[in-house]
């Protein structure tokens, strides 16, 4: 098995669109305005990790540790969040519906789209 580890790394505006990054280790990678739409990120680390503004459009998110995130203004549509752990992260005025959300595994103490705090 292969393993990705790019924790703390710079990839702030790159285009990572459709990449395979499934399994990889982004915690605490700053992806701010950040292209990786269609990317595969299912059962990645992203815990802590700034997403702020990125274009997470059609990416598979599921079972990714997404936990303390910064998902603020980030491009959610069409995203998979099965299984998702979205415990504490920032999802201020996201593009994300309430169905995307509801599969998630977690979201206690996540900022959500409106502004208020997940239980």
């Amino acid at each position: 098995m292969r393993e990705i580890h790019l924790s703390e790394v710079n990839l702030s505006e790159a285009n990572l669109s459709g990449a395979d990054l499934s399994k990889a280790n982004l915690s605490k990678a700053n992806l701010s305005g950040a292209d990786l739409s269609k990317a595969n990120l299912s059962g990645a680390d992203l815990s802590e990790a700034n997403l702020s503004g990125a274009d997470l459009s059609k990416a598979n998110l599921s079972k990714a540790n997404l936990s303390e995130a910064d998902l603020s203004s980030a491009n959610l549509s069409s995203v998979h969040l099965e299984g998702a752990n979205l415990r504490g992260a920032n999802l201020g005025n996201a593009l994300v519906t309430k169905e995307q959300l509801a599969q998630a595994l977690l979201l206690q103490g996540a900022i959500m789209p409106d502004g208020s705090m997940h239980p």
